[in-house]
């Protein structure tokens, strides 16, 4: 390709940037820290360090919340300073932008993404959209453009989305708030409950990574919060129970909102999917045999991608560099 072109992957979690010729250039946290309300202090990696640390002069946040941008001012400050950052020699000066964006949210809310990228220095050429359960299926090598049913269960920060695609297009799709960081809620919650014990969410997320599993296991980890007896700094041991526990019910919440897809599924579809099984990917499908509790529990083979969390961005560069894909986007 001779135009300069930029994926742009607006994750709950982190932001990843890819550029023709090139793969990707940037995956970052998406967290912005503001210093007093008025000066970026710190992006990315350098300003979720600061997260759950940070003194009361320094607000710490995720600018995007549920797919959606909860902050556009702060999105807007946060996307500035990576594309200055990266914007050497003004490389990209002109761009295409092709931005992925979930399917099931409000066509105003998909608007901001678009303004979000119009509003920047980078004058882009065009911007266009790219529905992320599209993205998905391209980042994990699937041809959707046949007249074959896939079904594509993306479990992200914050939200599952759940896709059936056929010829290029969604045929149906439901977003449903349940995702990384609620995983990570539910284990504070659960040991706060449990253990009169407080930790903060990067050790949720630890625990998470290290010992969640959707069947329970013989593992443990030592973990350290505040005591809620006593109010001092202390260390607990938590078990794979413990966390299995915190999370059985939002496994069961995700298989039962890819039934309810299934069941509103056109038949000659339907036999699609049984041929093929279900395609599962996000970050937070990385949880130890998730995928093996969604097929003892719907009975379909469940097909998982190396690297789950780059789909999406990987499919933006398909989109990118394959001009037959490229109608793809819209």
């Amino acid at each position: 390709m001779s135009f300069k072109a930029l994926g742009i992957d607006f994750g709950t979690s982190s932001i990843k940037i890819y550029k023709n010729g090139e793969g990707i250039i940037l995956n970052e946290k998406s967290v912005i820290a503001i210093y007093r309300k008025s000066h970026v202090f710190a992006v990315g990696d350098e300003a979720f360090e600061m997260y759950e640390k940070a003194p009361e002069n320094l607000e710490v946040s995720y600018p995007i919340k549920n797919g959606v941008i909860a902050d556009i001012g702060n999105m807007q400050a946060l996307i500035d300073y990576f594309f200055a950052e990266l914007n050497g020699k003004k490389r990209f000066k002109g761009a295409e932008c092709f931005v992925a964006v979930p399917t099931d949210i409000t066509e105003v809310e998909k608007r901001a993404y678009f303004d979000l990228i119009a509003n920047t220095t980078l004058k882009t050429k065009k911007i266009h959209i790219v529905e992320k359960p599209i993205a998905d299926a391209l980042g994990m090598n699937l041809d959707i453009r046949k007249s074959i049913g896939t079904l594509v269960v993306d479990i992200g920060a914050n939200t599952a989305e759940i896709s059936v695609l056929s010829l290029g297009g969604i045929v149906l799709s439901r977003l449903i708030p349940v995702g990384g960081n609620r995983f990570d809620e539910a284990i504070i919650a659960k040991i706060r409950k449990d253990k009169n014990f407080v930790i903060g969410e990067r050790s949720a997320e630890q625990l998470k990574k290290n010992i969640a599993s959707a069947y329970e296991t013989d593992e443990s980890m030592e973990i350290c919060g505040r005591n809620l007896v006593t109010g001092l700094p202390s260390e607990i041991t938590v078990t794979s129970k413990d966390i299995h526990e915190a999370l059985s019910e939002l496994f069961q919440n995700i298989v039962d909102s890819i039934k309810i897809i299934l069941e509103r599924t056109p038949p000659e579809i339907s036999s699609d999917i049984y041929k093929s099984g279900l395609y599962l990917t996000g970050g937070s499908s990385r949880i130890k045999d998730l995928g093996q509790f969604i097929f003892d529990e719907l009975g379909l083979k469940v097909n998982v991608f190396e690297e789950p969390e780059n789909t999406v961005i990987l499919g933006l560069g398909a989109v990118i560099e394959n001009p037959e894909l490229a109608k793809l986007a819209l």
